[in-house]
């Protein structure tokens, strides 16, 4: 088991060798948390940012597009990889093999709560076995010289919540870190995550405590860490087609002060600069496929904007692409400035 001496957020925390101070991370989100996606809120301030959750029976068995997730960009460094099991053995060879990919941390899901993860005793099914996912991570620690961390959740349900047995038990078989998502797996995404657990937490573990669940603005990060004295917190959907957020509360934080919204045009040209980061990461076809759930946040409130993006999913030159999200971009700002006058005179 590796040492660790834990401190309070406000002076800072160390996962191995990356040091923290009031942590903001990116949460690992499949489907959202590629390479391009993790770079862009690693600009934007996150200080660390997760891999999608990676498959570890997959990764044994060198599947190309599992393999494919542990790819990442040198300026997204420090780079944590997440792998999901329920094989000790297996989880431990997989580990190693982010290790071997360059990863600064790997990180073990423990929370996921879809039925087909669960339904292979992975994710939060591995909160009904608590044995067993003690025994992953001390042989999955073992295995690897950089920090391995857990992320799971309360419990499986409201009348089994065990996260303070847990904890203890995997901080001691090695975990450097824990990250707590405040539900049950029964809650899924559903109903108000319940920060009152990571105080009780962090009386019995003497590592970095990472608070996810409803961190979703300035002022409930700040809240998070005030109310709950989490080392850091771990934003997940507010970031989608909002990497701006983590600037947001680092300046909420240093200052008091709520920073104003990013303009439409800041928008869209960080829309256009993470569809290029898409389509350097994975090729035109792919790259402009899978970039397409991204429209809609990058473009949200925006005036006429639905008009604009049904035609952004169907197009398939990204020359096109940029051209018309500059256009809009014109557009709005000739909308806004039409009404300046107006609103003045309001």
């Amino acid at each position: 088991m590796k040492n660790y001496i834990n401190k309070s957020a406000e002076q800072g925390f160390k996962i191995g060798r990356q040091s923290f101070s009031r942590g903001i991370f990116l949460a690992p989100m499949e489907g959202v948390t590629d390479q391009a996606f993790r770079l862009i809120c690693r600009n934007m301030g996150a200080d660390l940012a997760y891999t999608e959750f990676i498959a570890s029976e997959a990764l044994v068995r060198n599947v190309e597009k599992s393999k494919s997730k542990m790819l990442f960009y040198e300026e997204e460094r420090p780079v944590a990889i997440q792998i999901f099991g329920g094989n000790p053995d297996v989880v431990a060879e997989s580990a190693k093999m982010a290790e071997d990919a360059g990863a600064d941390i790997v990180d073990f899901n423990c929370g996921c709560w879809v039925k087909k993860v669960v339904g292979h005793n992975a994710g939060a099914a591995l909160l009904k076995d608590p044995d067993l996912m003690v025994e992953i991570t001390e042989k999955a620690a073992r295995s690897i010289s950089i920090p391995f961390t857990v992320k799971t959740r309360l419990g499986w349900d409201a009348d089994s919540i065990n996260i303070i047995d847990i904890a203890p038990r995997l901080a001691n078989a090695g975990a450097q870190a824990l990250t707590i998502h405040c539900r049950t797996r029964s809650m899924g995404m559903t109903g108000a995550a319940d920060w009152s657990w990571i105080p009780k937490i962090k009386e019995v573990v003497n590592v970095p405590v990472i608070i996810n669940g409803d961190v979703t603005s300035c002022e409930s990060a700040e809240r998070a860490f005030i109310e709950t004295g989490c080392d850091a917190v771990m934003i997940g959907r507010a970031a989608i087609g909002n990497p701006f957020i983590f600037a947001q509360i680092k300046k909420y934080m240093n200052t008091g002060i709520l920073p104003d919204e990013p303009s439409p045009r800041e928008r869209i040209e960080t829309c256009i600069e993470h569809l290029h980061l898409s389509l350097d990461s994975k090729g035109n076809i792919r790259g402009l496929k899978e970039f397409r759930k991204h429209y809609s946040g990058y473009l949200k409130g925006m005036f006429n904007s639905s008009s604009v993006r049904q035609k952004l999913v169907v197009a398939e030159n990204p020359v096109e692409i940029e051209a018309m999200l500059l256009e809009f971009a014109d557009y709005i700002s000739d909308l806004e400035e039409s009404l300046i006058p107006v609103l003045e005179f309001a």
